[in-house]
């Protein structure tokens, strides 16, 4: 049964930034946070893969402290544990060195068959994070995924492409990112958030 890891970031909510008062510049200091839109569609396809194939399911961020509100949203859409890497020098993070945080704690921490990214983040969609992480713990990847299957010990990919369906077997371990037109993420409810609380993180 996979063990599926998938890595997420906590972001700005774009829909809370305002120009500070009597100013142009935006103000940052009272802005909310979220889990990435597009991380929300790779974490509901981890729940959604284990839902049909059995396995575990974890999640993992790399961010200042201040990230670690995210642990109980993420926890309620259904991961059975969290990986909290942190340090306040993690804000404001370069694709490449976000990475090769994630790669070093993912080496020394955590145990997976498949990781599952979003395409790119809600701030900077970079579309980096996921291919680095492949080429630094040297597993296969594909991008722009919007279906998934699991057949033993290969993973089956399917991408749309400009002349049609790419459909690409890989074996596992190995890394996907997902698009959003994958899966409609669910939204938790007062059952899922009280469960969050109880779901352990490293």
């Amino acid at each position: 049964m996979p063990r599926i890891l998938t890595c997420y970031k906590w972001v700005i909510d774009q829909a809370d930034i305002k120009t500070a008062p009597g100013s142009k510049e935006l103000d940052l200091d009272r802005v909310a946070y979220r889990i990435s839109e597009y991380d929300r569609y790779a974490i509901e396809e981890s729940t959604l893969l284990i839902e049909k194939y059995g396995g575990s399911a974890a999640a993992i961020t790399v961010g200042a402290p201040s990230a670690r509100k995210s642990l109980k949203d993420v926890l309620s859409r259904g991961p059975e544990k969290a990986y909290f890497v942190n340090d306040p020098a993690y804000e404001n993070l370069e694709p490449s060195q976000t990475a090769a945080i994630l790669a070093a704690a993912i080496n020394a921490r955590a145990e997976y068959d498949l990781i599952i990214c979003g395409e790119g983040s809600g701030d900077l969609y970079a579309q980096q994070v996921g291919p680095r992480l492949a080429e630094l713990l040297n597993i296969p990847c594909v991008t722009c995924v919007n279906k998934v299957t699991i057949d033993g010990d290969q993973l089956i990919a399917e991408r749309k492409m400009e002349e049609g369906i790419e459909v690409l077997a890989l074996p596992l371990p190995a890394l996907v990112s997902v698009l959003p037109d994958i899966n409609t993420p669910r939204i938790p409810g007062l059952k899922d958030t009280l469960a969050a609380g109880k779901k352990p993180v490293e």
